[in-house]
């Protein structure tokens, strides 16, 4: 006897669209969108780190934290852009 939980998952599995499977194409552009932001990641860590070493090694704790913070931002921001990107490119499956 199944639970309601499995009844209702398998509801919801008949109510929602069938996606295809990622064509060859699309697997390769999400592999390329992920390397394109990991180089953009580094290239920008790499810049900020350097800017946090300079503040420390000038004792400046605010600076330090500012870019602290930015390197934060910076990693989010990145992510969430390459989440976008990689969101689109699976769309074109489902149209």
């Amino acid at each position: 006897m199944k639970s309601a939980y499995e009844l209702a998952m398998e509801r919801l599995a008949k109510s929602e669209p069938k996606e295809k499977p990622l064509s060859g194409a699309q697997k390769t552009r999400l592999a390329e969108i992920d390397n394109v932001y990991k180089g953009k990641w580094a290239e920008r860590e790499v810049f900020l780190k350097g800017q946090l070493e300079k503040a420390l090694a000038e004792g400046d704790a605010e600076a330090a934290e500012q870019v602290r913070v930015q390197l934060a931002r910076a990693k989010v921001s990145l992510e969430e852009e390459r989440e976008e990107e990689k969101d689109r490119v699976r769309r074109e499956n489902r149209a």
